[in-house]
């Protein structure tokens, strides 16, 4: 077995006991010399800072911006005159709250009541209450007005409960108030007739064995005149005048029903409907038309008369609108904005020689003591 140099360490590692000896005295002698002096510069430099940090001085920081210490005084001074806007302008809504939209404070204009009207079961004895003046927008169509309160379209248009009448039953009663529900709101409360269109479902309730009145009708919608006024039945705006705002017509009246002349059943009704309406050109002004309507219809006994079994025979049907164009005979209704020139829904004009008139007052009857010259109305 071959020997080991006596250089080679006994525990395998590759330094010598003599060399190991060597490094560490020589390590020990690095360790515990003295430190070098600093040199003059070095010392100039650290006296510096020293002095700097006795005045309380702070050396600017490493890259930067020349300009920042400005920049930060002009930042002060923006947010500052920022802080005063602010201040001005919360004291002008303390002292003021409607100037924020929508009123969030609730010290503005005081809501109107809207709480709905119970159903009006028999003739009014007083007219509707006052209430204060209001401006009507797209959003409030009927604000200032006493419709707010009225129902809706088709949900105002109430019936009675059917009870036999004579000798017609509950279920022929039930059918003639149906139909004459059904012609109201075709005539009045239709899209399509209200744009100026055929009013065919309501021409559909009608007898077609009543010819004088199909006719009539026909003729007035076709070249409509003073004598034939499709206004009397049917409530229509030009398209190119004005559309009606939203979806909502305001209702309000009643139905009665009895023993008809001809043996059936007569049903009576009674309903004023308010249209808000703006023109056609893109404007936002809103103004109202007011139609009250009555009209009397008959179901008879087709066992015992020439008829035509589930349409109506008309009796009586009338009309009186308020804020419309009078002496206007083109089967249309012609709404006054307060903003057109010469013209004001509310005001005595020099051609208006006819009595002024609530067209909200439902306690007056209509038609027979018609007065034949043009008037105006108290409120729209």
């Amino acid at each position: 077995m071959a020997g080991r140099s006596p250089e080679e360490p006994a525990d395998g590692s590759s330094l010598s006991d003599d060399a190991l000896r060597a490094f560490l005295e020589e390590s020990e002698a690095r360790t515990t010399a003295a430190p070098k002096e600093p040199s003059a510069r070095a010392r100039m430099v650290t006296e510096r800072l020293r002095q700097q940090d006795a005045r309380g001085e702070t050396p600017a920081a490493w890259r930067s911006a020349p300009d920042a210490a400005a920049r930060r005084v002009r930042r002060g001074k923006i947010w500052s005159a920022l802080g005063v806007v602010a201040c001005v302008a919360l004291l002008a809504v303390a002292l003021k709250p409607s100037l924020i939209p929508g009123d969030p404070f609730g010290r503005g204009e005081p809501e109107a009541v809207t709480e709905p009207l119970p159903a009006e079961t028999a003739r009014p004895t007083e007219a509707p209450e006052d209430v204060p003046r209001q401006v009507p927008t797209l959003d409030r169509p009927f604000a200032g007005s006493p419709a707010l309160r009225w129902a809706d379209g088709e949900a105002g248009i109430l019936l009675p409960d059917a009870k036999p009448v004579g000798k017609e039953p509950k279920e022929r009663v039930a059918q003639a108030l149906e139909l004459t529900r059904k012609l109201l709101i075709a005539a009045n409360l239709d899209p399509k007739t209200l744009r100026g269109e055929r009013p065919t479902a309501a021409l559909s309730v009608l007898d077609p064995k009543q010819p004088e009145l199909l006719d009539r009708l026909n003729d007035s919608l076709r070249a409509p005149n003073k004598t034939d006024d499709p206004l009397l039945m049917f409530s229509r705006f030009d398209p190119d005048e004005v559309r009606v705002v939203g979806d909502v017509v305001k209702t309000r009246g009643r139905i009665t029903f009895g023993k008809g002349k001809n043996g059936g059943v007569a049903v009576h009704a009674d309903y004023t409907f308010v249209y808000p309406v703006v023109r056609a050109d893109g404007s936002v002004e809103v103004t109202r038309t007011i139609v009250r309507r009555v009209l009397d219809v008959e179901l008879p006994d087709p066992a015992h008369y020439d008829v035509t079994a589930g349409r109506l025979l008309v009796v009586r049907y009338d009309e009186e609108a308020g804020n419309s164009a009078c002496d206007v005979y083109d089967g249309f209704l012609h709404p006054h904005f307060p903003t057109t020139p010469g013209s004001s829904a509310e005001s005595t004009d020099p051609a208006q020689t006819g009595p002024t008139v609530d067209p909200y007052d439902r306690r007056r009857d209509i038609g027979e003591d018609r007065d034949e010259n043009c008037g105006s109305v108290s409120r729209v």
